[in-house]
């Protein structure tokens, strides 16, 4: 987990679902990075970094062109409201002597995001949600880190969401 990560994730566009994803992990990481609450960081997203907002501004920018606004505020608020049951959830597939705080900042705050949905509900399906952040992990890093989140969502859906994993009769 070494190498720094990507600074610029691009799902594809037409995709404002996965954009309210990598918007996610972006205020998660900031939320924990500046000490901010999850209401003050949705509101600066909102108001700063999603959308177009009147340039072409996009991802390099830091801008999340197309993000699906209620799911965002959803991942975000949920996150931090069960932030102790997210984390235990977390910890619990870290193997060794990895912990929650040795993890990359962005990592841990993608593995918050997938969690946060795992758990908060099941509109989404679990494989759909691993993919989803496999896809955000791969547009973050180029080294380890994304087949190392794989492990790790797939434990959390398998515990969270069993049943979705059991053969179908």
């Amino acid at each position: 987990m070494s190498q720094a990560p990507k600074r610029n994730p691009r799902p594809n566009a037409g995709r404002p679902r996965t954009g309210a994803r990598v918007a996610a992990v972006q205020a998660l990481f900031q939320s924990e990075a500046g000490g901010e609450s999850a209401e003050t960081v949705i509101d600066q997203f909102v108001r700063h970094r999603i959308g177009t907002l009147g340039s072409d501004a996009g991802y390099e920018d830091g801008r999340v062109p197309q993000a699906d606004v209620p799911l965002f505020s959803k991942i975000v608020r949920g996150a931090a409201k069960n932030a102790e049951t997210i984390d235990a959830a977390i910890s619990g597939h870290l193997s060794g002597t990895w912990t929650l705080d040795r993890l990359d900042p962005v990592l841990r705050a993608l593995l918050r995001a997938a969690a946060t949905e795992f758990w908060g509900a099941a509109d989404t399906p679990a494989r759909v949600v691993i993919n989803e952040y496999m896809d955000i992990a791969h547009g973050f890093f180029d080294g380890e880190e994304p087949r190392f989140a794989n492990g790790v969502l797939d434990a959390l859906a398998r515990q969270m969401r069993g049943d979705e994993f059991q053969p179908k009769t």
